[in-house]
């Protein structure tokens, strides 16, 4: 069973990752493993702190607005200390680091993660 329980989050994750790994292989082609490597991790940032997010919101089982409201914000608070955190460890501790490459696959795996609003919650 997944920790994930709200489907739109779920398969947003999967497409950031996806995302993630096909410019990764485009990026290897043109610019090499270093530029491959940078652009992997970018997306990789966006992936975990999404993943944190959609882990704390499918743990929510509270009823009222405020505790919705508690949850939401404790989630986002979550994901903005985590990505800022990722980001500082990959430029710290990678030294290769195709900085335009990393941060426009970072950037492109944040508006991924944008369009789990256009995904319906229907399963059927």
């Amino acid at each position: 069973m997944s920790w994930i329980k709200n489907r739109p989050l779920y398969i947003v994750l999967r497409v950031q990752l996806l995302v993630a790994m096909v410019v990764a292989v485009v990026v290897w082609y043109f610019l090499g493993m270093h530029g491959a490597i940078s652009a992997l991790l970018g997306g990789l940032v966006s992936v975990i702190s999404s993943a944190a997010f959609a882990i704390i919101i499918s743990r929510h089982k509270g009823y009222t607005a405020g505790e919705t409201i508690r949850t939401a914000l404790r989630a986002e608070s979550v994901k903005i200390i985590l990505t800022v955190s990722l980001l500082w460890l990959v430029f710290k501790f990678y030294e290769n680091v195709n900085a335009p490459v990393f941060i426009g696959t970072f950037i492109l795996a944040v508006l991924v993660h944008s369009f789990a609003l256009l995904i319906a919650d229907d399963t059927k």
